[in-house]
C-alpha cells in the first residue's frame, strides 16, 4: 500500500469525503462541460435512426477516423509507408491490433495534433495486461454524455441524481469491521461503496448507507451487488427506493438478476463495455443489449456456427490515441440486421457477448472479494497474472513479468491481496504463460473454495 493511501486510510471520514471531492471536482470538468446536454440531446436523437442511416454514418465517421491514423499517427503511418496509395482507405485490410503491441508502443499511438493536456487512465483489461490510455477532454465528454443518454436516461435518471457505485477500490482498510465502508464524492453526486467490505453483518449498514444518502439508482460489479442483495434478503431489510439497477464491468447471469432484483425491486439493466472506450452497450426495457455504434465499430471475426467469434473494435470519438481493429480480448455475437427491437430504437444489438467471469473469493470471515484486478494495476512490470484461491487461508498468484520477477513486485502483490483478503498466504509463481480457455482468455481469479 502506498504512502498517500496509508494517510487516507488513516484520515477521518470528513478529509476522505473532502479528498473524494476533490478527485470528483476534476472528473466532472473532464467530463461533463456546457455542450453536454446538446451532445446528450443529439445522442438519443441518434438513437431513432434506421440501420441504413447508421452504417452510412459510420462508413464516414470510419473514413475519417484511418484518414488521420494514418497521416497523423506514428506507429499506423510507419505500417502504410510504401503501400499502395490510399490502401488503407478500407477498414478490413488493416492488420488486428494487440493490447501487447499497444502496450509496448505507448507513444507511438498518439497522434501529431492532439492535444497538449490529456487524461490519463490505466486498465488491466480482461487478460491483467496493465494499459495506459491518453484521451482528449473532447473524447471523455463525448463518451460521458453517450453514458449519460444512454444508462442513465433511458433509465430515467440524470447525471444530477444522487446514485451509489460499488466498486474495487479501498476507500477504508480491509480490516475494518466498523462503517463507513463508502465515501460520499459531492461533485459527482456520488455514494462509492467498498466492493470488499460485504459481509453478513455488514450488509445492513450499506443498505441504511443507500438510504441516507438518497440514492436513486446503484451501479457496480454483479457479483457485489447479488451478494449484498442476497444477504439483505435474507436479513429481511428494507431496499432503498431505487429507479434502476445496472450492471457493470462483469458478466450479468440471469441468477444474478433474479437475486437483484429480488431485493431492490427495480429493474436490473445490464452494459458492456471497457476502458479503451472503443464500444459500449447498454439494455433496454426489453432486454435487448444496444450497441453504441457512434462510439466504435465493432467486428466479429472468425465467426463459429453460431456467429460467435473474436470481437475487434475501432473507436470513432478518441483524436489523441486512436486504435483501429483493435483486439479487445471477448468473444461475441452480433444480433443479425433485420432484428427489430420492440423499444423502436435503431442501435444495432449484441445477442451474446463472452467477457470476463471471474470467481468471487471469500475471506475466512465471509466477505465475498469479487474483482482484483487493481491489484496489478500501475508500473509493477506485470503482464498478466491470474489468482487462484486453494483454501481460506492460502492464494496462489501466477504471474508473467516483464524482465524477471522483480522481488518488489512479488512484495507489493502480497501486500495488496492482504489489503483486500486479510492475513492469508499468499505464494507468488513466475510463470511463462498462463493457459488460456476455449474463448482465447484466461480466467483471471479461480477459487477452488467457492464460485459465485
Amino acid at each position: 500500500m502506498s504512502l498517500a493511501l496509508r494517510i487516507y486510510h488513516r484520515a477521518p471520514y470528513v478529509v476522505k469525503r473532502l479528498a473524494a471531492s476533490m478527485q470528483g471536482r476534476r472528473l466532472r470538468a473532464w467530463r461533463f462541460g456546457s455542450r453536454t446536454d446538446t451532445l446528450v440531446a443529439q445522442a438519443l436523437e441518434r438513437d431513432t435512426w434506421t440501420g441504413e442511416r447508421w452504417r452510412a454514418w459510420q462508413a464516414e465517421q470510419v473514413a475519417r477516423v484511418l484518414d488521420h491514423a494514418a497521416r497523423q499517427v506514428p506507429f499506423y503511418e510507419a505500417a502504410w509507408r510504401g503501400r499502395e496509395p490510399d490502401a488503407w482507405r478500407a477498414l478490413e485490410r488493416w492488420p488486428v491490433l494487440t493490447k501487447e503491441t499497444v502496450r509496448g508502443e505507448p507513444g507511438a499511438f498518439l497522434a501529431r495534433d492532439r492535444d497538449r493536456r490529456l487524461y490519463a487512465t490505466r486498465t488491466s483489461g480482461t487478460t491483467g495486461t496493465p494499459l495506459r490510455l491518453l484521451s482528449s477532454r473532447r473524447t471523455q465528454r463525448a463518451w460521458w454524455a453517450l453514458h449519460e443518454a444512454r444508462m442513465r436516461r433511458w433509465n430515467g435518471v440524470t447525471r444530477h441524481d444522487r446514485w451509489g457505485l460499488v466498486g474495487g477500490r479501498l476507500v477504508t482498510p480491509v480490516r475494518r469491521r466498523q462503517p463507513p465502508f463508502w465515501v460520499w464524492n459531492a461533485p459527482l453526486h456520488q455514494l462509492y461503496l467498498s466492493a470488499y467490505h460485504i459481509r453478513e453483518e455488514t450488509v445492513p449498514a450499506y443498505v441504511d448507507a443507500m438510504r441516507r444518502h438518497g440514492i436513486r439508482y446503484l451501479v457496480g460489479y454483479p457479483s457485489a451487488l447479488a451478494a449484498v442483495a442476497a444477504m439483505a434478503v435474507r436479513r429481511d431489510l428494507a431496499a432503498p427506493d431505487l429507479a434502476v439497477v445496472i450492471a457493470n464491468a462483469e458478466p450479468l447471469s440471469d441468477v444474478q438478476r433474479a437475486i437483484i432484483g429480488s431485493f431492490f425491486r427495480c429493474p436490473v439493466r445490464n452494459t458492456y463495455g471497457m476502458a479503451e472506450a472503443l464500444a459500449s452497450a447498454s439494455e433496454c426495457e426489453h432486454s435487448t443489449l444496444h450497441l453504441w455504434p457512434d462510439a466504435g465499430v465493432v467486428e466479429v471475426l472468425e465467426p463459429d456456427a453460431t456467429g460467435t467469434g473474436r470481437l475487434v473494435l475501432t473507436g470513432l470519438l478518441h483524436d489523441a490515441m486512436p486504435l483501429v481493429r483493435y483486439e479487445i480480448g471477448d468473444r461475441g455475437r452480433l444480433r443479425d440486421d433485420s432484428f427489430a427491437c420492440p423499444c423502436g430504437r435503431g442501435l444495432p444489438a449484441l445477442a451474446e457477448i463472452e467477457g470476463r467471469s471471474d470467481d468471487a473469493l471469500r475471506t475466512r470471515d465471509g466477505t465475498l472479494v469479487g474483482r482484483l484486478d487493481p491489484v496489478f494495476k500501475g508500473d509493477l512490470g506485470i503482464r498478466e497474472a491470474q489468482v487462484i484461491q486453494e483454501s481460506l487461508d492460502r492464494v496462489v498468484v501466477r504471474m508473467v513479468a516483464e524482465d524477471g520477477l522483480a522481488a518488489s513486485t512479488a512484495t507489493a502483490v502480497r501486500r495488496r491481496l492482504r489489503d483486500r483478503l486479510g492475513p492469508v498466504e499468499v505464494e507468488v509463481r513466475a510463470v511463462e504463460r498462463i493457459e488460456r480457455g476455449a474463448n482465447g482468455k484466461f480466467r483471471a481469479v479461480i477459487s477452488r473454495v467457492t464460485t459465485q
